[in-house]
């Protein structure tokens, strides 16, 4: 099990629900109105720490989900998309007693927590989107509505995660000797460069990455062989093939009652979720670095940004209320790399509501 130090200020705590059990930091006043925030793939409760801080007159929970930090490692079954990671998240609420809170979402967590809103809506004050993947999920679909390129889903999953990257997780490397070590994947794509936290945190990020469960059914699950380009397509287990958009994603947001206001927060230079995303094969076809692309008609880069407004929009339609800021010179991580700027956004709505 990884060790790490916690801030002053923030414990490291443990429950068990009727599901499993979970791990999770916890800041704050005891009492206070609730704020939970959810963390993305190959991440932790472990890096919301100093946000945890911030927010200290709030009531303040980062659970760790199934298989990532120090929870239960229990395997992801992808053919429901995000529904054992909103399920573990509601038997979490009440298991702590929480009845009605704000809730964050960052990355693989804004998909999380987006379905959570779908399944529990009656449960939200409000509801806060940080750098979320599409509603439609990660790679092998098209368009705003997200029509699949292939119906098998070629082009997503778990199996498209390198080789070299994935090797380099399970011996645990904390080396910045590639370009694709656990710590310089972080630093130049996490973070836009040249931005860098301090060694401290940096260490403790490291760390809450290679926290990450590899265990069958977990990061980054299985694949299959597929006719389709690039010639892999999802299998039916682990965190990466949940994204995958032949499973359930998160469009019905757009139909949930009640509608709480969503605040909608991305960097303008993320390289991960964007309309140009570097880690959608559509994207790298097109730029060459995968061989055998069979063009823009057929695969082009997924318009992630643009399905997410999308969506929004709808939600708006519908009568619900969603606001979008965009952080100049920043990248996956805003309540990092743009920490004073964050925490007032969430200080100015969260008190609004």
């Amino acid at each position: 099990m990884s060790e790490v130090t916690f801030l002053p200020g923030v414990s490291q705590k443990r429950v068990k629900t009727d599901r499993l059990e979970m791990a999770y930091l916890e800041a704050g006043e005891p009492g206070a109105i609730p704020v939970v925030l959810v963390h993305g793939n190959l991440s932790c409760g472990w890096f919301f720490q100093e946000l945890m801080l911030d927010l200290k007159e709030y009531h303040v929970f980062a659970p760790d989900m199934r298989g990532y930090g120090h929870t239960q490692t229990l395997p992801v079954d992808a053919t429901r998309g995000m529904g054992d990671f909103s399920d573990d998240l509601f038997s979490f609420g009440q298991s702590l007693g929480l009845e009605s809170f704000h809730l964050l979402g960052w990355s693989l967590g804004g998909s999380i927590v987006m379905q959570y809103a779908i399944d529990h809506p009656e449960t939200l004050r409000s509801l806060v989107l940080q750098a979320p993947g599409s509603p439609y999920g990660f790679g092998g679909n098209q368009g705003v509505d997200g029509k699949l390129n292939f119906p098998d889903g070629a082009g997503s999953g778990g199996g498209l995660v390198n080789p070299d990257f994935l090797k380099r997780l399970k011996e645990g490397d904390r080396s910045a000797d590639s370009e694709t070590s656990p710590r310089n994947i972080m630093n130049f794509f996490y973070f836009k460069p040249p931005f860098k936290v301090s060694p401290e945190r940096e260490e403790i990020y490291v760390s809450a990455i290679l926290a990450t469960s590899f265990a069958e059914g977990n990061y980054p699950g299985d694949a299959k062989s597929s006719a389709n380009w690039p010639g892999i397509a999802p299998g039916g287990h682990g965190p990466n093939n949940a994204l995958a958009p032949i499973y359930p994603g998160q469009a019905a947001l757009a139909e949930i009652n009640p509608k709480p206001d969503i605040m909608w927060i991305r960097g303008e230079n993320d390289q991960i979720v964007a309309d140009m995303s570097l880690f959608d094969f559509g994207t790298l076809g097109q730029l060459g670095a995968i061989p055998g692309w069979p063009g823009a008609d057929v695969c082009p880069p997924q318009p992630m940004l643009a399905q997410t407004r999308h969506v929004l929009d709808k939600y708006r339609q519908n009568g619900g209320l969603y606001t979008e800021t965009v952080l100049p010179n920043c990248g996956h991580s805003p309540h990092i790399e743009k920490q004073a700027e964050v925490s007032k956004l969430l200080h100015d709505f969260l008190a609004a509501h």
